[in-house]
């Protein structure tokens, strides 16, 4: 029940209220919270010099409405702690129930049911009011292998799917109970059968395995569950303009490299059935796409599936009907591709992610494509949401968008003059040679809209420079063919650089293969002194920076696309680098730092080539001042004190062992620790996570979640093994 004060004050006798009105000033508690706000504003604005007319009338109008007495103010008061008493006892309500609670009550209801608490290290999994709320429904269905799947999915926030390992097995059949599909040998003409051979969706019969399954090496046998899951998530690229190598043949990568497309999974609010290869981000296969296209090409209805083409002259590029798309193997043949289609017909590779068009196009036919890749977090930027790391999250008073108000990037800073947002509101490619300069004591901030991933392909250096007290912000973007550099010209005073979400390709530009083109050139070059620089969340080639700037690093990798190469130093490549802190990162190649403030949490991934000139892998020129905690560097490393580091705080070099999925920027599982790295790495960092860029997606404290709710699902006698299908 809510009572206003003045409907309180109606109901008094009218004597009382004559003599109040006698005493009446004004009174805020009369008014609503947000006029009490307009009116706090409008006095302020009052007391520093004379109100426009319009804010004149609104101050008048407000003052009239919050004249009471004592009587009438008392009221007011008496009426608000009404309404704070009343809002709690809501509160207290709702709190009765895991829906509407407040989320400190979540786990205090969950104890009353037996609820164990778990790892809340991400988003997706921070509040445990979902799995309360769903804990009864799956002990109904305890044991079942639906809720298996269901429980892996909630508990880690990945994609998964459960296996019964003993439905899988090869055995002396019972004449009234036949299983089919219980071959003792696979059918040849069933491709899919094994297309799938190896995966999660592996149906091949096999006889029994009697290695452990709790090990990760042992899975088909009587007891045996496994549990599938997908690290790698699903990301995607709209409208994004495909790469010509020439007037046919075309790439759907935004830097013209082969690469693997995925499947964009479809969501499953409830699990009722067990996951398909369409419900997991898994890559996609040319006969599996050629069998079924219609579960993968987005169709006339529009509803977004895994990938799309759209082919036209600029200004009327349409998406191509599905009637028209046919699957290839498009691999090189000589100097040309395997399978160029005949009029009339566009063809599409998955596997290497390539298109060829018809002939008879017109000449100035372009491309764009729709697809999904995968990686393994939100860095390097892409179309996921990341609009809580812009520097200017209200709508700033120097807003300008590309394409829409103009349609280059440097037509846009030609606009802002200085100071400034320009926001890139899709996932275009842009061909141009940038200068950034900030006026003096202001920003400018270049960066892609909240689910757009432009790419910016340069002609020359990105050359950024400001006044004093200026800044200069990138977020979000893409960028190849040239460095970014801050040069130390005259005139040049840019107190801070911010590189935010961006990829800044390691090696420059990359050849169609995904090699690095020009491996030995750094990415980021920083010669004015007294800078400071802040990289997060960002993929970032080799380093240079003169010694008298600052820089730290969160969240990213440096890649010098070599453990031999030079990822970080002076402008020389040899000398003694700008002062670093690293936080979570991953670099690949050799370090020379002034001074290494704090390096925590990551993985220093250097080693020394035959005859080389650098005397330690990883060296910090001062090493009185800095620390070295809960990471991996060279085990002759010249750094500050160490804390906690690897190898030596291996129990066994084995267990210290540095090994990746791959090392190629481009491939899904770039940076990722492999699975059969030594097991301190697997959980070195200081909460015994992973080190390295990826330490935020929390990998075994999810996989321990996951185990801990097995122990809990399981039927009696059942063993469970958790593998990692990407």
């Amino acid at each position: 029940m809510t009572v206003s004060p003045t409907a309180l004050f109606n109901l008094l006798p009218a004597i009382l209220r004559i003599r109040d009105a006698t005493s009446q000033s004004v009174t805020p508690g009369l008014l609503t919270p947000a006029n009490r706000a307009l009116l706090a504003d409008l006095l302020a604005k009052q007391a520093s010099g004379p109100l426009s007319a319009a804010d004149a009338q609104s101050l008048a109008y407000l003052q009239r409405q919050a004249m009471a007495g004592p009587l009438a103010s008392l009221l007011a008061v008496l009426t608000e702690q009404v309404a704070v008493l009343q809002e709690d006892l809501d509160q207290l309500y709702d709190d009765q129930f895991i829906e509407t609670c407040a989320n400190w009550v979540a786990p205090y209801i969950g104890d009353l049911i037996g609820y164990q608490p778990l790892h809340g290290v991400t988003a997706a999994i921070s509040s445990p009011r979902a799995e309360v709320a769903h804990t009864i429904g799956y002990r109904r269905r305890k044991g079942t292998i639906t809720v298996l799947e269901q429980l892996a999915r909630d508990v880690t926030g990945w994609n998964a799917t459960a296996v019964e390992f003993f439905q899988r097995l090869v055995v002396t059949q019972y004449i009234n109970h036949i299983r089919p599909q219980c071959a003792a040998t696979p059918d040849f003409r069933r491709w899919e059968a094994l297309e799938r051979v190896g995966t999660a969706f592996d149906p091949i019969m096999r006889s029994v395995e009697v290695r452990r399954i709790g090990s990760g090496r042992g899975r088909y046998n009587i007891p045996n569950i496994g549990i599938f899951l997908w690290t790698l998530g699903p990301y995607s690229l709209t409208r994004s303009p495909a790469v010509s190598a020439d007037a046919l043949r075309w790439r759907f990568h935004p830097l013209g490299i082969d690469t693997q497309l995925y499947t964009a999974p479809l969501t499953e609010t409830q699990v009722t059935q067990l996951a398909t290869p369409l419900n997991v981000p898994a890559p996609i296969s040319r006969r599996v796409l050629n069998a079924r296209p219609a579960d993968y090409y987005t169709g006339a209805d529009n509803i977004r599936r895994s990938l799309r083409l759209y082919v036209g002259p600029a200004g009327a590029v349409n998406a191509v009907p599905a009637a028209s798309i046919r699957v290839c193997n498009l691999s090189d043949v000589g100097t040309g591709w395997n399978g160029m289609p005949p009029a009339g017909i566009y063809a599409i590779d998955p596997v290497l992610g390539r298109i060829a068009l018809p002939p008879g196009l017109a000449a100035n036919t372009l491309v764009q494509v729709d697809f999904t890749y995968a990686f393994s977090a939100d860095i390097g930027g892409g179309e996921y949401e990341r609009a809580a790391s812009f520097a200017s999250t209200a709508t700033p008073p120097h807003l300008v968008h590309v394409p829409a108000d103009h349609p280059t990037i440097a037509a846009a800073l030609t606009a802002l003059s200085g100071a400034g947002v320009i926001e890139i509101t899709d996932s275009g490619r842009y061909a141009e040679t940038l200068t950034i300069a900030a006026s003096a004591n202001s920003q400018v901030e270049l960066r892609a809209a909240d689910g757009a991933s432009p790419t910016l392909i340069a002609g020359g250096p990105l050359t950024l420079s400001g006044g004093a007290g200026s800044s200069i912000v990138l977020n979000g973007l893409r960028i190849a063919g040239a460095p970014v550099q801050v040069a130390a010209a005259a005139g040049n005073a840019l107190g801070h650089l911010s590189i935010s979400h961006c990829t800044l390709v390691p090696g420059i530009s990359l050849k169609p293969d995904g090699s690095p083109a020009t491996p030995g050139t750094a990415s980021l070059s920083v010669a004015l002194p007294d800078i400071a620089v802040a990289i997060d969340h960002s993929i970032l080639g080799a380093i240079n920076a003169v010694a008298s700037a600052t820089i730290g690093i969160a969240d990213s990798i440096v890649d010098a696309t070599a453990t031999t190469g030079v990822a970080y130093a002076a402008l020389d490549g040899a000398s003694p680098g700008a002062t670093l802190s690293l936080s979570a990162c991953t670099v690949i190649g050799k370090v020379n730092a002034r001074q290494l403030t704090l390096v925590t949490d990551s993985i220093l991934l250097a080693a020394l080539a035959p005859g080389d000139a650098w005397t330690f892998p990883v060296n910090a020129a001062r090493r009185q001042e800095g620390c070295v905690r809960f990471s991996y560097v060279p085990a002759n490393a010249r750094v500050p004190r160490r804390y906690e580091c690897l190898p030596e705080s291996a129990p066994t070099p084995r267990d210290a062992l540095p090994r990746f999925t791959s090392l190629r920027y481009g491939v899904a599982a770039y940076a990722q620790i492999a699975t059969t790295a030594g097991a301190s790495l697997q959980s070195g960092a200081d909460d015994e996570g992973q080190p390295g860029a990826f330490h935020a997606v929390y990998q075994p404290q999810r996989q321990t979640n996951l185990q801990i709710r097995l122990g809990e699902y399981l039927r009696t006698s059942l063993e469970a093994g958790i593998f990692h299908d990407s």
